[in-house]
């Protein structure tokens, strides 16, 4: 018979992975050991590896939980919901504006897991990684259903590069955005969604005036990588 597990057992194991996740997300998980886990877990490493057998084992969890979490997003966000009759085009958007705003928000939660996703998963193996970015094409055929389905008379050869040019919008923010900043992930939110659907003149989420300096010393001081 197996031996039940302790009640505490998903919460710990939870731990370790945040911990690990922001050790990895500022040190780079090849530089990072299985020790500095282990210390910043608050576990002796025997304990760590009782969930984990190895640092490999610890970054395939990282990121395919994190992958699973939004393909969940997607599936729930990106649903048809209970609109009435007629209102097939509103109903669109108004998916794939709440779609963007809830991957904000998850990004919100998890910059360290989504960092590690962006830059770590090249050291994955074949299997893992292939895990992993069949998870993220899920993801972004999710976002391009609903991109089609605003706009019908797009060809078809455009829905996913569509999706991939409001991902580019979405998916770095982790390299500028301060959690200490004037501008918040659902504020953020709230920006990209009306640039995607109206360009530049439809952004409205603006800030106070008197905010605004602050904005251009805090946030626009470092570009997003690439525009450096």
């Amino acid at each position: 018979m197996a031996r039940p597990r302790a009640a505490t057992y998903d919460d710990q194991r939870s731990q370790i992975l945040r911990a690990a996740a922001d050790l990895f997300a500022r040190r780079g998980y090849t530089a990072a050991t299985l020790n500095e886990v282990a210390s910043a877990s608050g576990v002796s490493k025997a304990t760590l590896y009782h969930y984990f057998s190895d640092k490999h084992a610890l970054l395939e969890d990282i990121v395919s939980s994190h992958v699973a979490r939004l393909q969940g997003i997607a599936a729930e966000a990106g649903g048809p919901p209970n609109e009435p009759p007629g209102s097939t085009q509103g109903a669109a958007e108004a998916r794939l504006r709440r779609l963007v705003r809830r991957f904000m928000q998850a990004y919100a939660d998890a910059q360290s897991e989504h960092r590690v996703l962006t830059e770590d998963v090249k050291f994955l193996d074949e299997r893992a990684r292939g895990a992993v970015l069949d998870g993220q094409r899920q993801v972004v055929a999710a976002f391009a259903q609903g991109i089609a389905a605003c706009r019908p008379d797009l060809r078809a050869e455009l829905h996913k590069p569509m999706a991939m040019l409001l991902f580019g919008m979405i998916n770095w923010t982790f390299t500028w955005l301060r959690p200490d900043g004037v501008l918040t992930h659902a504020d953020l939110g709230d920006i990209v969604v009306d640039l995607f659907f109206g360009g530049l003149p439809a952004v409205t989420a603006g800030l106070p005036l008197a905010r605004a300096p602050s904005l251009a010393s805090s946030q626009a001081q470092t570009p997003p990588a690439g525009l450096r």
